[in-house]
């Protein structure tokens, strides 16, 4: 084989190397138009889990690169004062232009042809080539030159970053925060060889123009952050090296190949600085790359195969790097927490590392963390003092007006589509007495219509006559006599994606016979297929609005705890405030005009709901298109809420129309959950992807919302949270049948 490498990176050489390796026969030519020791950035940063799987593609590079690099178990944050310290998170440092030679040298002595101070300036110059791999970074002149091929995008972030040097050395991986006349300044600093670090230099463009460096040379960017952070440089200089001010790209390809030309490393994706990924990611695709070339019997086949093994990787990470720089966007919604918090919330920004992560890493840590949660939990909820060691953050009592959860894992609201006539039966008390059972704090009845014809489907449960209130009131005293979990109940009304059938037959399908007529703001269909929705009139709304006062009525009879209104997944008042679903003059338009008419709802249903008792309201927080209701729009929804009277927002996402184009991902819905939370100041619940009780305990220990809604989770596992109490060493009560049989249960060590 013959291979031409286009770009003399950590991608291009480890590549060329490894494939060389491979086969000492094959062709390998790498085109650099700089030369070797001309490279921008300082250090690179590697875990100790990325230097094991390059060990096993070449145990000789890596060996060489552990003996050069600086290593540290430490991340250290600098906030308000305060120095907060983490242990046991096992990276390293290397200088880039060291790690360069150590790869160019490898690859000489392999037989690699390097082609440096060789610029080419149209790659179909060597498409005579075999492969023609394109590692030649975010600029990628190849991606541009096929670019119809690749079809990339890059989304090119707000803030503005600097990438400088110093020769102040730094025990651990260190983030400074600092404020001064013209914003807030973030860095990210870490030592990669004895007497040099790097120090990256963050803010946002306001700051960053407003600091007058939009106009400064590297050598005025030089000047101004050695007065800025003097007290941290203790008198050592900075260094820069083509340090100018950038915006980070993040680029993505549709497709990574195009016939026998290949895209690796930045030229195929890049993953924000501060997940420090960069680099690892170029070198493992080389590994894969090259795997890839060695089991397939073509080059199409194998670009295939390398392809198919990367993306999900570089992608999982992406969404990683992708909350990571979110959170240094927007680091002065954090700045009012306490130290403790922070820190916690700044660890865990990507939502990969976990509270039980950390807890391995640094378990003195953890119970600071926790015994601060706990403390908090108490004294917001007037409870006795938490015992010690405090219990884990999803084992702490919340309190919402005069309602006191016994924890914070909450049974989301899932219909069952199995009541006859809007009837709950046996069905529902078994569905939701068992996760009661199961130690839930909250457990939450299923979405509940407020008139016959506001159900989803003929299934569905209803609150519309005194008969509903009766068969709820058995399943809510079975939850209150037999658990210590409170209830609640949701109400809505289906709108435009009423008469359906249930979820089985067909999710958000019109019935085929025994349609009733259906309500929107405006006349959209659902689907082409669906029923045609009529128009609200006035007289419309006015019904709606005692039919959610006579199930408000109805619900008090039944005894639930909370009351939620759905305006949420395109549901009646949904579709009142997305603009997509709502093409009214009289109550459409702007933000504050869609939001009236589920504001009069939520009105009528606070003045009928006992003040004592809390109130919330379930939000699409995004619709996922371009031209929907996006996040910014959630935290004005929540302010209008929180004015009227909404103590806690359930915040999901989406379901809006058919053809929206969600991105999912772990914990996808939480961090719009967070910002409404910070940005509003008003509790929130967090939905979607959550099913460890890690992810409970760190999006609570992180401020990211006060409950956490599971529903998959609790469809698996109905004894979710006492498992979860088992596994973290915490123990519920049981119900009196069972705490007998409880006594005799085997202890293992």
């Amino acid at each position: 084989m013959r291979a031409a490498v286009i770009g003399g990176g950590p991608a291009g050489l480890f590549f060329a190397l490894l494939l060389k390796k491979a086969d000492p026969a094959h062709q390998v030519e790498v085109y650099e138009r700089n030369r070797l020791e001309d490279t921008f950035g300082f250090g690179v940063v590697f875990s100790d889990a990325t230097e094991e799987a390059l060990a096993q593609a070449d145990p000789e590079v890596t060996a060489a690169m552990g003996a050069q690099a600086h290593r540290w178990d430490d991340i250290e944050i600098h906030y308000k004062g305060s120095v907060l310290r983490s242990t046991g998170h096992g990276f390293s440092g290397l200088s880039r232009k060291t790690l360069l030679k150590l790869l160019a040298d490898r690859c000489r002595a392999a037989g690699v042809r390097l082609c440096f101070e060789r610029e080419v300036k149209d790659p179909e110059d060597l498409r005579g080539a075999d492969l023609v791999l394109a590692a030649d970074g975010v600029q990628s002149a190849v991606r541009e030159r096929y670019r119809e091929h690749f079809r990339p995008t890059l989304d090119v972030r707000p803030n503005r970053f600097v990438w400088l040097g110093t020769t102040k050395p730094f025990p651990a991986f260190t983030f400074y925060f600092k404020r001064d006349q013209h914003g807030l300044w973030r860095v990210h600093a870490y030592q990669y060889e004895p007497g040099a670090s790097t120090f990256i230099v963050e803010a946002r463009e306001e700051t960053w123009r407003a600091a007058g460096l939009d106009r400064a040379d590297e050598a005025a960017t030089l000047r101004f952050c050695e007065r800025l952070f003097a007290e941290e440089l203790e008198g050592h200089g900075l260094v820069s090296n083509r340090s100018i001010w950038r915006a980070f790209p993040t680029v993505r390809n549709e497709r990574w190949s195009h016939g026998n030309v290949v895209l690796m490393g930045d030229a195929a994706h890049t993953a924000h600085f501060s997940v420090g990924s960069g680099t690892k990611l170029a070198m493992e695709d080389a590994s894969a790359l090259v795997r890839a070339l060695q089991t397939s019997g073509d080059v199409p086949a194998a670009l295939g195969a390398y392809e198919a093994a990367r993306r999900p990787a570089v992608e999982s990470l992406q969404r990683a790097a992708q909350a990571s720089l979110q959170w240094f966007e927007d680091t002065e919604r954090y700045m009012d927490l306490d130290p403790i918090t922070f820190a916690f919330t700044l660890l865990t920004r990507s939502l990969r590392v976990t509270h039980e992560n950390l807890k391995v890493r640094d378990p003195v840590f953890i119970a600071t963390v926790d015994a601060r949660f706990a403390a908090e939990a108490a004294r917001r909820s007037g409870t006795p003092a938490p015992p010690e060691p405090a219990p884990p953050p999803m084992f702490t009592p919340l309190r919402l007006r005069g309602l006191l959860l016994p924890n914070r894992v909450a049974v989301s609201p899932m219909c069952q589509y199995s009541a006859t006539d809007g009837m709950p039966d046996d069905w529902h008390l078994v569905h939701l007495g068992t996760r009661a059972m199961g130690g839930a704090g909250l457990v939450f009845a299923e979405m509940t219509d407020v008139s016959e014809e506001g159900r989803i489907s003929p299934g569905c449960t209803g609150l519309y006559r005194p008969e509903h209130a009766a068969a709820w009131k058995r399943i809510v005293d079975f939850v209150h006599e037999q658990t210590p979990a409170k209830i609640a109940i949701q109400l809505g009304h289906a709108g435009r994606k009423a008469s359906t059938r249930r979820s089985w037959e067909g999710d958000n399908e019109p019935l085929p016979q025994g349609n009733w007529p259906v309500l929107a703001p405006s006349a959209i269909p659902y689907y082409p297929h669906s029923q045609l929705p009529r128009e609200m009139t006035r007289g419309d709304m006015n019904r709606v609005l005692d039919e959610y006062e006579r199930a408000t009525s109805l619900a008090i009879e039944a005894g639930f705890d909370l009351l939620e209104i759905h305006m949420a997944h395109g549901y009646l008042l949904a579709s009142f405030i997305s603009p997509l679903t709502n093409r009214r003059d009289d109550y459409g338009g702007s933000l504050e005009n869609r939001m009236r008419f589920p504001l009069e709802v939520f009105d009528r249903v606070r003045r009928v709901w006992p003040e004592e008792k809390p109130m919330s309201v379930r939000i699409s927080a995004v619709d996922w298109h371009p031209e929907g209701h996006g996040p910014e729009d959630a935290v004005l929804v929540a302010r209008a809420l929180k004015e009227h009277g909404c103590d806690i927002v359930d915040v999901s996402a989406g379901q809006t129309i058919p053809d929206q184009k969600p991105v999912y991902g772990r914990l996808f819905q939480t961090p719009f959950s967070d910002r409404i939370r910070h940005e509003v100041g008003i509790a929130t619940m967090a939905v979607g992807n959550i099913s460890s009780y890690a992810d409970v305990n760190t999006i609570l220990a992180a401020g990211r919302a006060d409950l956490c809604l599971l529903a998959r989770a609790h469809l698996w596992d109905p004894y979710w949270t006492r498992h979860a109490a088992y596994e973290l060493g915490y123990s519920l009560p049981w119900p009196s049948p069972y705490e007998s049989l409880d006594r005799y249960r085997p202890r293992f060590t």
